[in-house]
C-alpha cells in the first residue's frame, strides 16, 4: 500500500513537471526590445539597465538627476552588443505629474518603439520610530514609491494591450514582504506595489501581459548606503541577521524573472522563504511554483516564527538598555 502511495506522488509530481511548461508564459526576447527603467541612473536601476543592455535592449533611462542620467548613460554605453542599440536619457519626476510622465514616455516609444518591458524601480526610504518621522514624509514616500510606479504603468499599458504583449516589474523590497522596525514610512509603501501588482496581473494576464514584483534584499547601493545613516539601533541589530547583496546579482535575477514572467522575484534563501510564507493569494506562473508553496509553506512558517522571535527579542533588549541608560542619567 505505501508503494502504490509513492508511486502515485511521484507519478502526480511528473504529471506536474510535464504540463507546468505548457502553461507558463513565452519568455520575452530581449534583443531590439525596448525596455523603460525609472529610478535608472543609479544602483539597482542602473544595474537592470546594464544587464537589460547587455542583452541587445534598447534602453530608456528615467530619472529626476540629469547630471547622473547622463554618466550612467555613458557607462551603459560601454556594454553595446551592436551599433544599433540606443540608450535615451530622460530627466522628470516620476511621482508628480502624471501627464508630465504620459508626455515624455510617448516622445520615447516615439524614438524606440513600444515599451516591451517597464521595470518601475524608482523609490526612497526614511527610516525612524514612527512618532519621530515627519508626517509629511508618509506622504513623500508614498508618492514616490507608489503612485512614481502607477503613473509610468498606466501610461504603457494601453499599448501593451493593443500589441498582446508586454512586461510590467515592481520593485518592491523584503520590507515589503515583512513590517520590521523602524520601516513604519517605507513598508506600507512597498506592500501596495503588491496589491497594484496582484489586481494589474488579473486585469492584464489575458492579453498576454506578465507583471512581476520584486522583493531584493538589503543591497549595496547609494540609497542604501544613506538609509543606513539613520537606521534606529534596532533596525540596524535586525539587518545584521541577513547579509547586503550586490547590485548587480539583484538585477540579474530580476531581469531573469521578468523575461520568463514570474510573479514573484526573489534573491537568496532569505527570499525565497519569504516569497512562499507571503505567496498568499498571489498567482503563480507554474504548477510546480504553486506545489512548492503548498508542501514548503507549514516548514517555513515554523521558521520564519524563530526569526520574528529574535526581532522581538532584539527590540526588547534595546528598550531596556535605553530605560536603563536613562534611569541612569536621571540619578546623576
Amino acid at each position: 500500500m505505501l508503494l502504490l502511495v509513492v508511486a502515485f506522488i511521484v507519478l502526480f509530481v511528473l504529471l506536474l513537471y510535464m504540463v507546468s511548461p505548457l502553461i507558463s508564459p513565452k519568455p520575452l526576447k530581449l534583443p531590439g526590445a525596448h525596455v523603460v527603467v525609472t529610478g535608472g541612473s543609479s544602483g539597482i536601476g542602473k544595474c537592470i539597465a546594464i544587464e537589460c543592455y547587455k542583452q541587445g535592449a534598447f534602453i530608456t533611462l528615467i530619472a529626476r538627476d540629469e547630471n547622473k542620467l547622463l554618466q550612467t548613460k555613458k557607462e551603459i554605453e560601454k556594454y553595446s552588443v551592436n551599433d544599433k542599440q540606443v540608450v535615451l536619457c530622460i530627466s522628470v519626476d516620476v511621482s508628480k505629474d502624471y501627464e508630465q510622465v504620459e508626455n515624455v514616455l510617448k516622445q520615447a516609444q516615439e524614438k524606440l518603439g513600444p515599451v516591451d518591458m517597464l521595470v518601475n524601480c524608482a523609490g526612497t526610504s526614511v527610516t525612524g520610530k514612527f512618532e519621530e518621522i515627519e508626517v509629511n514624509s508618509f506622504e513623500r514616500l508614498m508618492a514616490v514609491n507608489y503612485l512614481g510606479s502607477v503613473y509610468p504603468s498606466r501610461t504603457v499599458i494601453t499599448t501593451m494591450k493593443e500589441r498582446r504583449m508586454g512586461r510590467i516589474v515592481f520593485v518592491s523590497s523584503q520590507a515589503g514582504q515583512l513590517g520590521l522596525f523602524g520601516y513604519t514610512a517605507y513598508s506600507p509603501t512597498k506592500f501596495a506595489l503588491r496589491g497594484l501588482a496582484e489586481a494589474l496581473q488579473m486585469e492584464v494576464k489575458p492579453y498576454n501581459i506578465y507583471v512581476t514584483v520584486a522583493y531584493p534584499p538589503d543591497t549595496d547601493t547609494p540609497g542604501f548606503a544613506e538609509e543606513s545613516k539613520t537606521k534606529p539601533l534596532e533596525t540596524k541589530l535586525i539587518s545584521e541577521t541577513s547579509s547586503v547583496c550586490q547590485a548587480e546579482q539583484v538585477a540579474r535575477v530580476i531581469v531573469k524573472d521578468a523575461i520568463q514572467g514570474n510573479f514573484n522575484s526573489s534573491v537568496g534563501s532569505d527570499g525565497y522563504m519569504l516569497s512562499i510564507l507571503t505567496s498568499g493569494m498571489s498567482p503563480v506562473t507554474s504548477i510546480t511554483e504553486g506545489l512548492q508553496q503548498v508542501v514548503c509553506m507549514g516548514i517555513f512558517r515554523i521558521v520564519g516564527l524563530f526569526y520574528l522571535g529574535s526581532f522581538d527579542s532584539i527590540v526588547r533588549r534595546c528598550m531596556m538598555q535605553r530605560e536603563k541608560s536613562e534611569s541612569a542619567d536621571k540619578t546623576e
